[in-house]
């Protein structure tokens, strides 16, 4: 478990130096001011990318040598409301899932408020789920 908490240290100090964390540069982004985040966003989606054909094209499994299932993934209106939703909260609040607790080990205490949220909305998902149209 130690080399988790150490990749996650490190990976949380690297959104923080590089300020992919910042609320101002996630505002010049959805302003449209500033290219920084989107070049950072498309370049991990292009590794990623790369890294997914890489991976079904030779076959490359596991450090343990199990094989890598990526399944394929249906499209459904579902996407672009949730996708509308997660980026108004983006937009609002500079703030998505993934950095949130590197926000707040940088000091940024009124992430709580953006924390709890994000937890609360889990919660609630969870509860409807099922309803939910698929």
């Amino acid at each position: 478990m130690l080399k988790y908490l150490l990749a996650g240290i490190a990976f949380g100090v690297i959104l923080v130096k590089e300020e992919l964390v910042s609320w101002f540069r996630i505002q010049e982004m959805f302003r449209l001011q500033s290219f920084h985040l989107y070049g950072i966003i498309g370049s991990a989606v292009v590794v990623g990318m790369i890294s997914v054909l890489l991976i079904k094209k030779f076959g490359i499994k596991t450090i343990k040598g199990d094989a890598i299932v990526i399944p394929d993934k249906k499209f459904h209106k579902g996407n672009i409301y949730g996708g509308l939703i997660f980026g108004l909260g983006w937009a609002l609040t500079g703030a998505c899932p993934g950095p949130l607790l590197a926000q707040a080990g940088g000091g940024a205490t009124v992430i709580a408020v953006t924390l709890l949220s994000a937890v609360a909305g889990t919660w609630v998902y969870g509860k409807v789920r099922e309803r939910l149209p698929h």
